[in-house]
Parts: C-alpha cells; structure tokens; sequence
C-alpha cells in the first residue's frame, strides 16, 4: 500500500447527522448521534489495511458529559470483528492513534494520550488482509446527544506524532483546586480559603468519631464470638459464613479502596488546561509525580499543602481520614490503600500483591509461562512481598492480583498463547497433553478439522482457525494453567505467611468455568462486582463448589449531578441516589450467607481531567477538595449501624432501590 490511506467519506448509522456548522477543529465534519449504536461505517476494498501499522484522526467531543466510541474493524459483513473502545475528555482536541498490531489481542489496554482516554481492546482477532470495513459507533453517551467532530481516518505505516497543539473552545478544564470548570453543582468549593477552612474543621472532629456501637475495637460484632487465633480467619457457623477478628468477634468486611493521600491528574499533553500548575520544585513538590512517561499533579494534596504546609500535610491528611472512616462506619481499609498507614493505627487492612515482581516470560497478556523451569524461583520470590506484614493482626489478607488482563479476553489463555507466542515451555506442555488426550495425530487432526501436528503446537507460528472441539481441548489446558498459576502462587505465599487470608484475585466478573478450578487454593474466592446487587445465584454456586465464601473487591455508584463527566460504572441519577444505591448493595449483600465482605471504589472522585488510564468518574465519598457527599456519608453510617443485624438475619435489608440508569463508563 501507500504510506497512507484516507478513508473515503462515511454512511452514516442510525440517526447520526452531519451539522452543517463549522468544527472546532480544521479540517474535522461535526457530527451529532442521538443513540447508542449511532456512527459512522466505512466500507473499502478487502486488505487495504494489510500492511498498515496505524489509524490515526483528530476529534473533540463537545458538553459536559463522557461519551465512549467503539472502533470496529471487521472481515466482511457476517465476519469476525476487532473492537477497540476509548472515550474523550470533552471540549478538548485529542488525536487517535490506534495501532493496528492490536489485533492480534495480546494486549488489553493501550496507554491513554492527552484526551484520548482507556483505549482498550475486545473481540474477536481479525485478518488484516481480510479486514474490508470499519465502524466508529457511539458504544455509550449520557443523557444529551453526542456532538463530536472528526478529521478523515487515515491508514498509515507510519507512527502519526502526538497532537502538540491543543483547541480548548471553553477555555481552561480545570480550575486550581482541581475541579471542573465546566460544571456548577451545590457543593462546589469557592476558593482555597473554603476549603483550608474545611480541612482544619475535619482535623478539629477527627478525634471524636467513632465506629457504631457494638462494635469490636477491630470493627467485629461483640455479639458473637468464636475461638480467638490473633489473627483473622474465616469461619462458617450453622447460618452463614464469617470473618472471624483477632479477638474471635464474628467480623463482616465493609471497606474502601484507594484511601492513599492523592488523586491523580495526568496532565501530558493538557498542560494548556490546567487553570494552576505550581513549579515542581517549591512547596508543591510532592504534588507532583510521574507514571512511566505520564506527568501527573495532585490537586488533592496540594490543597493540603496549602492548609497545613508540605511538611505536615501527610499527617494531618491520616488524621482526618481515619476520623472520616469511623464517621462513615468502615472497619476495612480495602486494596490500593496506604496499608502502612492502617498498619500503624492497627486499623483492619488488606493489600494487593504485585504480579510485576513475577519474573518469567508472558505467554499471552500478562498470563506466566507456568511451565518455565524458573516458575518455582520466580514465585518463591512474588511472595516474599508478604514478610513485611507477616505478623500484623490488623493484616486480615491479601489479593493475590487484580482483574489480570487475560480475564477479559474472548478467548482462553491457551488459545491465545498458541497466536501469539510461538516458543514457550507452557506451548509444549500443551502438546504432552493433548498427545495424552488424543493419542496420535490423526484423531487430533479429525477433532480439530484441520491437519495439526504435536510439532506445530509444541512451537512456531500459529495461524489455523479454532473449530468448537479444539476451543474445548483449550478451555481444558487453560483450566490446567490456572490451577499451576494460583495453586503456585498460593502455595508460596502460605509458606511464607500462614497467619493471614488468601482473598483470591478479585477476577472481574464471575469467571468462566475454565478459570474457577484453580481457585480452591484461596482461602476466599473473591471478584469485582458493578451491578446493581451481588448476583446471588452465580455466587451461592461458586461459594459451593469452592465452598469458600465471597467477598467483593469492588463496586460503585456515581452520578451526573456534581462536577465529573463520567459517573463510574454503577449509574444513578443523583446523589441522594447514590445513598440509596449503596444501602441497597451492601445491605443486600450482607444478608447472604455466603459473603463475607464488599470493599468500595473508591474514598475519593477521579480528576476530572482523568487519572493515568483516563477514568474521571463520581464514584468517591469525598471530592477533590476533601468534602463528603454528604447523602452518601449519611446512608453508609446508617447501614453499618445495622450491619450485623442485617447480616443475621435480625433485620431485613434495606430496598428502597433508586433508580438505575443506563451504564456510562470506558
């Protein structure tokens, strides 16, 4: 081909128009989309993009609120489909540069650049050479149409460089507290006096803030007590499962991830945006900071800086958080967290394990070659990150990992380890058992459809369709990975820590049956869960094949009503709702006798210019400038106070459900 391809003028899809006004950006075509499913198709001749590395445009969406854009490339009209999903930060020029190796699905995420925020992949895999039209649809919008202006796509072989001059036509984003300055809600602070003010009188009542009566000093219930270890357990009794604290009091885990001193905004490519950005060096130093190659500051510690000076401001802020989580009747301070802070107030905690200290190749995604002679080193030395906590009693357990990327793929660790990675140990454990299983190559070759060799799936280049048999003969495989993966790693880490609970891998949905398996070795199957309750039916099973019980790593619920242009995953429309959503959740999930815990997502709202993939959501207890949402403060104390009653059935759980809109998020 060319050194570019410029894609001809689109059809438009469903009621996407064309607005005959001129763009914000040269050259770009406005268009408005009233629906989801709204866009743009194109359709050009079979293989144009076969030697093509990247697809490139300029585009601004206007308004206020998120709107998220799926890329389709497919092969042919009935044909697999590649998806590539990102959403823009608005009234902000931004540049896609999408690289067309994705395809191949050995990565999930791309790094987000300036306004071009979570570029993340699904689907299928597609041929290139059989790729014969695109689709740029509207995948999810908030409550007003979407305008947004695009220059023509163009296919390049050439890496496009980064937009280096950036259209604001509302002017600066963010104003020098942080906060939106395109939105107006209530509780939008004024000023830093205001909020230097708050932040003395949060310090001022720290103090005196309490966990509901009843109680434990661990956050347990003194109204039941089983045999005290020093540690946290789990126990089932003849009613339901339980946490069990260091003292023995029955203990149910209600948590709040990220409670870390800091909200990131990641400014790269946006400095043009930003109202305020203080030199790196004077006072606000520690506001500022770097993600591999993305410069971020932290408005939320620079409002503390401001309010009690750089050398205090860490201190005051444990103060105040600490108070506020008594206020609100956490007695969990849940993964992401600063967990040496809790360590030190002896404060119930748990902590993500880091799979990036696992040092062995990757087979597909971010999944170990398990099969590799240095699997036995590599986790031996993964779980020495536990010897620091070892003998904490405020420790109740750790996450092995989070959400691993493999999880979100269509297709299984084993079937993408044979396209992506032509040589490995786990490619030849493969070929031993599917030798076991079929015997000879001829049978292998009849069940697959196609002439295979144990040759050719111990190593080399893989490009043969998967028939229905052989996805199975992979699920299988991958279900084998799985059990040496997590039974590896949880053997390793009893090893070296036999006081505190394995709490799984927090996988983020339910899991496939492939995946469930290898997780008897948990001590506590545990998963990321944003619906609008826990789905009672799916884990009351798990929690009985496994028999473990259940804990939540994650969940939300935002809105549009404050100064975000996302409301996080969980969706309602206000924040009085928000209240109602979370008694709802926590209560629900209480009740069931298989759960044991939910952690929530997160103490503080996203940037509104995004954090490093991004994510700009209202999903926190507390803004930018540290204040409540106060509805949502008010409603999580009132579940706590009945949160063991509830959980023994005593009282009923609260359901007075808002109500839930359509989904909003990248």
């Amino acid at each position: 081909m060319n050194s570019h391809f410029i894609f001809t003028p689109p059809q438009l899809l469903g009621t996407c128009h064309v607005e005959d006004t001129p763009a914000p950006l040269d050259g770009a075509t406005l268009y408005v989309a009233q629906a989801t499913g709204d866009g743009l198709l194109y359709v050009f001749p079979r293989g144009a993009l076969a030697e093509a590395r990247y697809l490139t445009a300029d585009t601004l969406l206007e308004g206020q609120h998120l709107a998220v854009f799926a890329l389709h490339l497919q092969e042919g009209e009935a044909g697999p489909t590649f998806v590539l999903t990102y959403g823009l930060i608005t009234e902000c020029a931004a540049r896609l540069r999408v690289p067309l190796e994705a395809v191949n699905q050995n990565r999930w995420r791309y790094p987000r650049e300036g306004a071009w925020l979570k570029p993340l992949c699904g689907g299928q895999r597609v041929d290139l050479r059989k790729v014969d039209r695109m689709r740029l649809v509207v995948l999810r919008k908030g409550p007003q149409p979407v305008r947004f202006c695009l220059t023509p796509i163009t296919a390049t072989v050439e890496e496009p460089p980064k937009l280096e001059t950036l259209t604001l036509p509302k002017g600066k984003l963010l104003d020098e507290l942080g906060q939106s300055t395109l939105h107006e809600w209530p509780t939008k602070s004024r000023g830093p006096e205001e909020v230097t003010e708050l932040l003395h009188a949060q310090l001022a009542a720290a103090p005196e803030q309490q966990l509901p009566q009843g109680f434990s000093r661990w956050g347990g219930w003194l109204g039941k007590r089983f045999a005290a270890t020093g540690f946290f357990r789990t126990q089932r009794d003849a009613n339901r499962w339980w946490l069990v604290d260091p003292d023995g009091y029955a203990f149910w885990s209600s948590g709040l991830d990220c409670v870390v001193f800091g909200i990131d905004t990641a400014y790269e490519g946006l400095e043009t945006a930003l109202t305020w950005l203080p030199d790196a060096t004077g006072p606000y130093a520690q506001a500022h900071h770097e993600r591999g190659e993305v410069r971020a500051f932290d408005y939320l510690k620079a409002n503390f800086i401001r309010a009690f000076g750089p050398e205090a401001a860490y201190d005051k802020w444990g103060i105040i958080t600490l108070g506020l989580l008594r206020q609100f009747g956490f007695n969990t301070i849940a993964n992401w967290s600063d967990w040496r802070l809790a360590s030190a107030a002896q404060v119930p905690y748990v902590r993500p394990l880091d799979t990036r200290t696992l040092d062995v190749p990757m087979v597909y995604r971010d999944f170990p070659d398990v099969f590799h002679p240095d699997f036995e080193r590599a986790k031996a030395a993964f779980a020495e990150q536990l010897c620091e906590t070892r003998d904490d009693p405020a420790f109740i357990g750790y996450f092995l990992m989070n959400e691993p990327n493999w999880g979100f793929a269509q297709e299984t660790p084993a079937a993408g380890m044979l396209f992506n990675t032509p040589k490995c140990y786990t490619r030849q454990a493969l070929s031993i058992f599917l030798r076991g299983r079929y015997g000879d190559e001829e049978r292998l070759s009849y069940a697959w459809e196609t002439g295979v060799t144990f040759a050719a799936l111990a190593e080399g280049a893989w490009n043969v369709p998967l028939n229905k048999n052989a996805q199975a003969d992979l699920a299988d495989f991958s279900a084998i990975m799985v059990e040496r993966y997590f039974g590896g790693l949880s053997a390793a880490c009893r090893e070296v820590d036999p006081n505190h609970l394995n709490l799984g891998i927090r996988y983020y949905t339910v899991p496939p049956a492939w995946a469930i398996r290898g997780m008897r070795s948990f001590d506590v199957f545990s998963m990321n869960c944003y619906r609008a309750r826990v789905p009672a039916e799916e884990m009351a099973k798990i929690s009985a094949l496994l028999d473990l019980p259940v804990m939540i790593g994650e969940w939300h619920f935002g809105a549009l009503d404050v100064g975000l242009p996302a409301s996080g995953i969980g969706h309602v429309p206000t924040q009085a709702d928000r209240g109602k959503a979370f008694r709802v959740y926590l209560e629900d999930a209480a009740a069931k006798p298989w759960c044991v815990g939910v952690h929530y997502f997160t103490l503080y709202d996203q940037s509104a210019l995004g954090r490093f993939d991004g994510e700009n959501y209202n999903i926190g207890f507390l803004d930018t400038c540290n204040r409540p949402y106060t509805p949502l403060a008010e409603a999580a104390r009132l579940s706590h106070e009945r949160l063991y009653q509830v959980a023994t059935g005593t009282l009923a759980p609260y359901d007075d459900a808002p109500e839930y809109l359509p989904l909003l998020f990248m």
